[in-house]
């Protein structure tokens, strides 16, 4: 079972598509203080590509969970604590609504207890995921807090992604994101790459998710966003 994300402060996405900065290990990034791991990408999260990664993490304590664009295998479930399956609520692109989901529901033996939809918002109209899921980022505040109630009124998620997807988001758009919330976890990715941003982010957002700085920076920059977040939280 997957640790309650209600407390996850702060969380590590590995891309399987990207190599580590020099010396790093996989292993290595549990001992930063981070609360989870995601594997996950926009492009080339295969079976192929994740496999090795879930083997090296396998003595690692915390949660490890696959964002998947492959068709999930049962196999994986003594490595992994669950599946997060992203719903883009502003693409246009139907595949990433509900078409993929489909796929996976009709080709797949998925134990429905380790399996948890994530309701992405995505908001950097130049980012990778944007173009994959053909989003429509031209949005106000009041646009993304309509998604957000959606999400959790609607369609009864439990976890909101606002995903700035390399770019540092509007504090002022996810704080009101958050507020609007009644149980739903706010998760935040975006341009989060040292202390000041970790900090920043997770004074606003219930969970921040950090990736980018990882294969660009390292593992002792994680460290320092593990810490901007969790003196964040505390001084909230």
């Amino acid at each position: 079972m997957v640790t309650s994300w209600a407390n996850w402060e702060h969380v590590t996405k590995i891309d399987p598509d990207k190599a580590l900065h020099d010396g790093d290990t996989y292993a290595g990034i549990a001992d930063t203080g981070t609360d989870a791991i995601i594997l996950g990408g926009t492009t080339n999260v295969t079976e192929v590509r994740v496999q090795p990664i879930l083997d090296a993490l396998s003595s690692t304590e915390i949660p490890i969970l696959v964002e998947p664009t492959y068709r999930p295998s049962s196999s994986h479930t003594e490595t992994l604590s669950g599946y997060l399956l992203p719903i883009v609520l502003n693409a246009d692109d139907p595949l990433w609504i509900t078409g993929a989901h489909h796929e996976w529901v009709r080709s797949s033996n998925l134990e429905w207890e380790s399996v948890h939809p994530e309701a992405y918002i995505v908001l950097n109209p130049t980012s990778a995921v944007a173009t994959y899921t053909q989003a429509d980022c031209d949005l106000d505040v009041d646009d993304v807090i309509a998604y957000a109630e959606l999400a959790e009124q609607i369609l009864g998620q439990q976890i909101v992604y606002l995903e700035y997807s390399g770019m540092l988001g509007d504090p002022a758009v996810v704080a009101a994101t958050r507020d609007t919330l009644s149980s739903a976890q706010l998760f935040y990715g975006g341009g989060i790459h040292d202390y000041d941003s970790a900090y920043e982010m997770a004074s606003v957002a219930d969970t921040v998710i950090v990736g980018d700085v990882l294969h660009d920076a390292g593992i002792e920059a994680v460290e320092a966003t593990v810490h901007g977040a969790k003196d964040a939280h505390q001084d909230k």
